[in-house]
């Protein structure tokens, strides 16, 4: 199986509790880019390729839009992104990703998920040089060829084209990928994304047993359950 089966399972097997995470993950995404111009997807770019981006991850309409009505109501928050890297059991690499209002809460809860399953967080940069920083697009789909012939053409930096079970993903440069996706739209009228991002890929998978395997789950759950976390990437195949 390559690296996309692990990202698409992933994406597509949520429990209620893991979709209000997305919501609330995206409904801050669209806040802060609709702050940040004109709270109109069709005038602000940034604000409408985050909302193709929950769209993708099945975000319902009625909470980008409370999104974008809480921007224009004026309302004062600010957030700003943190990211913290660590080791887990085993041979496990974490990288996650935050939006706080408030950087010392943030880093403490953070470090209490460590903390508690014998974990350990790293400096700046030491996780993620075992990572590739990625666009990725999943869809069904798996002609190979002219898929590629119309990245290509569409002059998108394409590192990896890979098809799974009648779903192909592709991978490129984090830069091209709204290049990506209008090309793939050119050649599928009709196609539906099921994973729309920008994400870090582990260069290598690394399998869990036992209590390593329990520790490093127990880490995630913890993590899941800080507010201000928005994003974990691991290396561990689950």
């Amino acid at each position: 199986m390559g690296r996309a089966f692990e990202v698409r399972k992933a994406s597509m097997a949520k429990t209620s509790a893991a979709k209000a995470k997305v919501y609330s993950r995206y409904g801050k995404e669209i806040y802060i880019a609709a702050k940040a111009g004109v709270p109109d997807p069709e005038m602000n770019v940034g604000l409408k390729r985050i909302i193709e981006k929950a769209k993708a991850n099945q975000v319902p309409a009625d909470v980008i839009k409370r999104a974008i009505e809480k921007a224009k109501g004026g309302a004062g928050e600010h957030y700003e992104e943190a990211r913290y890297e660590g080791f887990g059991a085993g041979a496990s690499t974490i990288i996650v990703d935050c939006l706080t209002d408030n950087v010392n809460r943030t880093v403490s809860e953070v470090r209490n998920c460590f903390t508690k399953t014998k974990s350990k967080m790293g400096v700046s940069g030491s996780v993620t040089h075992f990572y590739d920083n990625l666009g990725l697009l999943s869809f069904s789909y798996d002609n190979e060829e002219s898929m590629l012939d119309a990245l290509i053409t569409a002059d998108c930096d394409v590192s990896e084209l890979e098809v799974e079970e009648g779903i192909m993903s592709v991978y490129v440069n984090p830069t091209d990928l709204y290049k990506a996706k209008e090309a793939i739209e050119s050649l599928l009228k009709e196609v539906s994304f099921d994973v729309l991002e920008i994400t870090m890929l582990p260069q290598e998978y690394v399998s869990l047993e036992g209590d390593d395997l329990q520790q490093f789950q127990k880490l995630l759950d913890m993590l899941e359950a800080v507010d201000d976390v928005q994003q974990v990437y691991h290396n561990v195949l689950l």
